[in-house]
């Protein structure tokens, strides 16, 4: 049968690169093309990101603590104090409350880790003893294996005096926290500018969602800490003037370790728990132990139900499962220090995809005021330029 222009033309198109992306699988192939190279990308991005992690830590702590301070700063220069005034007032405070924390952090734990420890091993000892001696059906080999894998990971270098000491090792500390205290000065100082020169490269509507994002992200962070930090507060005196009254023995660093894992949602806070819980039963035997857990379960339904709506509000605004999968790649990437920046993290991303799809349309009011904001610092930040 001999072939008409139709047919050739018919077969030319399917023949052609552009013929075999078409149709329902073609579609599907270049979005699962395009989900690969993006995922490959961002894959590429955080190995990088790993390898120079003494730059990437310091500066989102210094980012995370000048979002904290801002409402501070920008207060003081309402009082009408003086812009640089302000700003080193601030600075200054800020770096002796994080410095006197971390060092109060780690001379609370380092020198009583090991009584940790033991003692925490004691009281799964002697709450498996009580399982085994119970109707309760349990799995001998499966409490075993988690006894060992929690006992190894607490002696591990990961955590305790190994952690303690890898994060003091002089060179890399004094390195990170000058890094940090030189970027956070900056970003007290010059923020505006250096976000005005960023949105330098975004024009019409893309500008205003830059800003828009901007703003959000900065909420979010801010927020996220100081309600997190005032949360942590309360955890830690409530439940260590429990341990204190009920004379539980290492009540300083238990207060201490509730404190810093009121930092990592969902788990940090019952982890603690748990291990004071342990250490009661040891010391104090059971009647106490359930004394303790009951007094962290009320601080917690307290925490969950009232503190947290109250002092974070909508700040983080994301589903527990996301929270989780964010906590374990955190912790899978970075470990501890991972862990407790990827749920800010987390929060910040989602707000600025809610900004970009056009769920979170902003407040005019506000948008007005930050456009005039930026505005003027992008003049100020073009001022040098045209001299």
């Amino acid at each position: 049968m001999p072939r008409t222009p139709s047919t050739l033309k018919r077969g030319s198109a399917r023949e052609t690169p552009n013929g075999y992306w078409s149709g329902t699988l073609g579609h599907a192939g270049q979005r699962s093309a395009q989900i690969l190279l993006v995922l490959l990308l961002v894959g590429v991005a955080v190995y990088g990101l790993l390898q120079i992690t003494l730059v990437v830590i310091p500066v989102l702590l210094a980012l995370i603590l000048a979002a904290a301070i801002a409402p501070f700063v920008n207060w003081l220069r309402h009082k009408g104090w003086p812009s640089a005034l302000a700003t080193g007032v601030s600075f200054l405070l800020l770096l002796a409350v994080f410095g006197g924390l971390i060092t109060g952090i780690v001379f609370a734990i380092r020198s009583e880790w090991s009584s940790l420890v033991d003692q925490a091993v004691d009281g799964f000892n002697q709450l498996y003893e009580l399982i085994q001696d119970s109707p309760i059906p349990h799995d001998a080999a499966t409490i075993e294996n988690a006894r060992d894998t929690a006992i190894s990971f607490a002696t591990s270098s990961t955590v305790g005096n190994g952690a303690l000491a890898g994060i003091g090792v002089a060179t890399n500390f004094v390195t990170g926290f000058l890094l940090m205290a030189v970027v956070l000065f900056y970003f007290l100082k010059d923020g505006e500018k250096i976000w005005a020169f960023i949105l330098r490269w975004f024009h019409g509507e893309r500008l205003q969602k830059a800003r828009l994002s901007g703003t959000r992200a900065m909420e979010v962070l801010g927020g996220y800490v100081r309600g997190t930090a005032i949360v942590a507060a309360v955890d830690s005196i409530c439940i260590g003037a429990a341990l204190f009254i009920l004379q539980v023995p290492l009540a300083l660093p238990l207060s201490v370790i509730v404190f810093v894992g009121s930092f990592i949602p969902l788990v940090g806070a019952t982890a603690a728990g748990v291990l004071a819980a342990l250490i009661a039963l040891v010391a104090n035997g059971p009647v106490v132990a359930m004394i303790v857990v009951i007094v962290i379960i009320l601080v917690n339904q307290v925490e969950g139900n009232f503190l947290q709506p109250v002092v974070m509000g909508r700040t983080l605004s994301i589903h527990a499962l996301v929270i989780l999968l964010a906590l374990t790649a955190g912790t899978i990437l970075a470990g501890i220090v991972g862990a407790i920046l990827s749920v800010p993290i987390a929060a910040v991303t989602w707000a600025i995809i809610k900004v970009w799809t056009g769920e979170d349309d902003g407040d005019p009011m506000e948008e007005d005021d930050d456009e005039e904001s930026d505005s003027e610092d992008a003049e100020t930040a073009e001022a040098p330029e045209r001299s």
